[in-house]
């Protein structure tokens, strides 16, 4: 019955990416961990159609949001459509409409709901890293099984300097924090990415090196450090057993 039911779900990718081989990847990564088939994964990509409004969920059992490395949610001035993704998810916490954000998600997330971002070029995350659980995190639908410490993959120059009232932090690091749930809502927000693994992570680099690493040789340093995520990609097949199944 469970099958049946996965097998009819239709999910929509909000999807920040200029480059055609990072959307695809990252429609692939969703779906891969997801348990979905990529035909149940639709994509609206905001930098082909920057004016949407809530009717882009009509017709889907929950929302992805992804990450992005061709935009910041601080320039909305640049970028006019993060004013209308932040209106999206409020619309979604209003409805309680399933939401599974990462990376950009999560800073669009905070600032939607009246957190605050900060651009940090200097001390800032790139790589696998070990996340750590918060008390909350034990009572989480989506955390409740997960290690802590964890491993996954992030890369960021944003993150969150304060989470937006009415949200429970459920992981973080040193530096900031990594996941929240907005309470009493089906809405989950990650800084880490829980649909990247480490060879879709070594793919992704190839494409974004430029931003994060030096020169060729800190490139192969910095590949031979990644590790492999299993329990944060898992994250992602829980949020459609646990939540929309």
């Amino acid at each position: 019955m469970v099958m049946e039911s996965r097998s009819k779900l239709r999910l929509l990718l909000l999807q920040i990416r200029r480059s055609d081989s990072v959307r695809s990847e990252e429609r692939r990564s969703f779906a891969a961990h997801a348990g979905l088939n990529e035909s149940q994964i639709d994509v609206h990509n905001v930098f082909e159609e920057p004016r949407f409004g809530p009717e882009i969920v009509d017709g889907y059992d929950a929302l992805f949001v992804g990450g992005a490395s061709d935009a910041s949610v601080l320039q909305p001035e640049h970028y006019p459509f993060v004013n209308e993704a932040e209106s999206l998810l409020q619309w979604c916490v209003e409805k309680d409409f399933p939401v599974f954000a990462s990376c950009f998600g999560f800073q669009l997330a905070v600032i939607a709901l009246g957190g605050r971002i900060v651009r940090d070029e200097k001390d800032f995350e790139f790589g696998t890293i070990p996340i750590r659980l918060t008390a909350e995190a034990s009572k989480d639908d989506l955390f409740r099984d997960v290690p802590d410490p964890f491993l996954a993959v992030s890369g960021h120059k944003e993150k969150a300097l304060s989470l937006p009232d009415s949200c429970t932090l459920l992981a973080r690091t040193d530096i900031c924090a990594h996941s929240f749930r907005v309470d009493s809502k089906r809405f989950w927000a990650f800084q880490f990415h829980p649909e990247l693994d480490r060879r879709r992570l070594i793919d992704r680099l190839s494409v974004y090196k430029d931003q994060y690493v030096q020169n060729d040789d800190d490139y192969q340093d910095v590949i031979r450090a990644f590790r492999e995520t299993p329990d944060s990609n898992g994250i992602v097949r829980k949020f459609i057993d646990r939540v929309l199944l």
